[in-house]
């Protein structure tokens, strides 16, 4: 038996098989090889188009098939991560409004402020554990209030994974962890924000039905199966937002374990057991996925729009597209540690939650035309990627999750020696990297919800740290001094 697994990013949908006893990888694949386009109709604007999520999904599920040269019949079960906190609004024919407001579209920041102001923050950090801010939630209320002709015709509001896997199972549904990321979910009354529907005027109905994380979701439909290339019946038994789903590919489940990651966006995502949330809404709390535990498990999330896609602005804009990423990090090497006093705010990608939702644009900072070359500046970029990941953390501690020791995907950002030992440096933590990523956590996954595997044992065999990068004493001393006049600088200039 296999397991397929599918992670909804913005910049493409990968697909991938894994073996159900071996827990190895057979196939993957993604689609578009360049990346997906995000539409910016205004300053603060990032829209998608849901289509093209489907279009390219069925693309690399037929690949992956192409691939793994195995049938159809062989997959057990489906399951789907995706990009956390995208609006799609839906008719009650299935057919989409409007484009999809993604996860680092800021237009919303002032709806979710007000709702935060009317309500009383003394009512909603209890019940929410995060303000409106700029989630989903605010996102439909701000279509409410500029697009009342499209929201007239809003059957249902869905995230980006819910949209997915309707076009796979023909079935309207979410999950309560989907809910509490796009700050619907009530903790209290561990229930949908009944006030926060109220608040805004959105009718309950438009709200899906809900089902667990890990259970059947849902079979893919006779058109479905044609598009994707597989067979009709096949049950979605998974679902879950990008990041609790790469925590759970990393085995992130329990108390005092941390999963980073740093894709398009950079986030660390700490697991706790304690219902504590900022009261200044910088990191967020959620519901994490946990299949294992008896006792709820919150998830703790720290984000900074900024990292990968910082680092390809950098190589298109300065680097024109004549030099490809591996060369990149062997030329941030090539600078001291701290990059000779010229420093970098990755913050150009959106409001940022971490700066109470502010949109201060990236900047470059200390430049000397006599001392700085590309090595410091592409260095510079890695280290304030992870300085900005840091500041974060040292927000994340003061509500109780530990930093000891973090995991992640050998991938994207952290293939970087640069980056992944800066992150090491300044953080104090061992990092330990994995032979896993988004759609292989999701294929893991569905086994877990089909029932599959019983125990962590059984869905983490073929795991495997691949790497252990240690803080290295000699160059910690360094890289805190960095970070230090890298925060005093942020702060002086917020």
């Amino acid at each position: 038996m296999y397991f397929l697994g599918f992670d909804l990013g913005s910049s493409s949908v990968k697909a991938c098989l894994i073996h159900a006893d071996s827990g190895s990888v057979i196939a993957s694949a993604f689609y578009p090889e360049r990346e997906m386009t995000i539409a910016s109709p205004k300053p603060g604007f990032a829209e998608q188009q849901p289509e093209m999520w489907w279009e390219n999904a069925c693309l690399a599920s037929k690949a992956v098939m192409q691939k793994a040269a195995i049938s159809a019949d062989e997959i057990g079960a489906i399951g789907i991560s995706y990009q956390m906190h995208g609006l799609v609004v839906i008719d009650k024919d299935m057919n989409v409004l409007r484009p999809s407001i993604i996860w680092c579209d800021s237009r919303a920041v002032e709806v979710g402020n007000s709702a935060m102001d009317a309500l009383g923050e003394e009512f909603v950090l209890p019940h929410l554990l995060n303000s409106p801010g700029n989630f989903t939630a605010s996102k439909l209320g701000w279509v409410k209030q500029n697009e009342p002709d499209i929201f007239s015709k809003v059957y249902k509001f869905m995230l980006p994974g819910d949209y997915l896997a309707m076009r796979m199972t023909g079935e309207i549904v979410t999950t309560p962890s989907g809910l509490s990321e796009g700050i619907f979910w009530d903790f209290v009354n561990q229930r949908p924000a009944d006030f926060l529907f109220n608040y805004f005027g959105f009718d309950p109905e438009i709200l899906p039905e809900i089902l667990p994380t890990f259970a059947e979701q849902g079979r893919v439909t006779p058109e479905a199966a044609l598009s994707l290339g597989l067979r009709e019946g096949i049950p979605v038994t998974y679902r879950a937002g990008d990041q609790p789903n790469n925590a759970f590919s990393l085995n992130v489940l329990e108390p005092g374990e941390v999963a980073a990651t740093a894709g398009t966006s950079g986030v660390v995502y700490g697991v706790s057991d304690q219902i504590k949330f900022d009261a200044q809404s910088r990191v967020n709390t959620f519901l994490h996925v946990n299949p294992i535990s008896d006792s709820p498990r919150y998830g703790v999330l720290l984000c900074v729009n900024g990292t990968g896609s910082l680092n390809g602005w950098l190589r298109n804009a300065l680097f024109q597209g004549n030099i490809s990423y591996p060369e990149m990090n062997r030329l941030a090497s090539q600078a001291p540690v701290g990059s000779d006093g010229l420093f970098c705010f990755p913050f150009g990608n959106g409001a940022e939650r971490m700066l109470e939702n502010q949109d201060p644009g990236s900047t470059f900072k200390g430049i000397q035309f006599s001392r700085h070359g590309l090595s410091h500046y592409t260095r510079a970029s890695q280290e304030g990627i992870v300085f900005a990941l840091y500041y974060g953390m040292e927000i994340m501690e003061t509500v109780g999750v530990s930093l000891k020791n973090i995991r992640a995907g050998e991938a994207n950002m952290f293939l970087s020696p640069v980056f992944r030992e800066t992150f090491a440096n300044v953080s104090g933590a061992t990092v330990e990297l994995y032979n896993t990523d988004g759609a292989q956590g999701a294929a893991r996954a569905a086994g877990f919800g089909l029932g599959y595997y019983k125990n962590r044992s059984e869905a983490f065999t073929g795991l495997t740290a691949l790497q252990t990068i240690e803080p290295q004493t000699g160059l910690t001393e360094k890289t805190k001094e960095a970070y230090f006049n890298w925060k005093q600088l942020l702060e002086t200039n917020l």
